[in-house]
């Protein structure tokens, strides 16, 4: 996990604005849901062209939050990334085509196919869990996938994020999910970037304007404060 947390200058100006640091005092379970995000081989796996290392590394923070929201009753959601591609094209081609250099398209694009994407071999998923494929960063921008309509009709009002990348894909869809009015939780202990700053700007973006950052530890305890816990 990474070794950095939200620098004391910015939970000054926070408390200066608000007044209080969370957003949130206490979540309900039975409308609390965990959502994963990329936790897949393109982006785990060793030498795969993607690759985050650090994401290996919150694989148990995860496993062990996980189960406890089963327990609570809180579903977990894998979100996993593909894109369509053919005749060396993809369906999100200003991303294949500028972001990523040519020797790695071609990897990129197979590492991203539908049908390879399965949650990483480290992760433990349950049968009542669910899966989403998207195809953009945010799984939350319309077209990209079938996450708000699956959020809505379990009844769902708040989102725990974790995966990778924390500042990419993590915090894209936090961000599009508090612009859709949903609590917005991204988890400092359950996310990973490619470097210590990138993961410490993404949270103390979030913090600042789009919901809490929290430790899974501190999630849990939220849960269970909660009167319909």
């Amino acid at each position: 996990m990474h070794p950095v947390s939200i620098r004391p200058e910015i939970v000054a100006r926070v408390l200066a604005r608000r007044g209080r640091v969370d957003w949130f005092d206490r979540l309900d379970p039975a409308r609390t849901a965990l959502v994963v995000i990329d936790m897949q081989t393109a982006f785990c796996a060793p030498g795969a062209p993607a690759e985050v290392p650090l994401a290996r590394a919150i694989v148990p923070a995860i496993n062990d939050l996980a189960r406890a929201l089963r327990k609570l009753g809180c579903p977990v959601i894998w979100v996993l990334h593909a894109n369509t591609s053919r005749g060396g094209r993809s369906d999100w081609s200003l991303f294949f085509d500028h972001v990523v250099a040519e020797e790695m398209r071609e990897r990129t694009m197979a590492a991203l196919a539908p049908g390879q994407q399965t949650v990483w071999q480290d992760l433990e998923v349950s049968p009542e869990d669910h899966t989403v494929i998207k195809n953009r960063y945010s799984a939350l921008i319309p077209g990209s996938s079938q996450l708000e309509r699956l959020l809505r009709s379990l009844g769902i009002d708040t989102v725990l994020i974790a995966g990778t990348k924390t500042n990419v894909c993590c915090e894209s869809t936090a961000r599009d999910a508090m612009m859709l009015d949903f609590k917005t939780v991204m988890l400092s202990d359950c996310c990973a970037a490619l470097s210590d700053d990138e993961h410490r700007a993404a949270l103390e973006t979030i913090f600042q304007q789009f919901g809490d950052v929290s430790t899974s530890a501190e999630v849990l305890r939220k849960l269970s404060s909660s009167g319909n816990a």
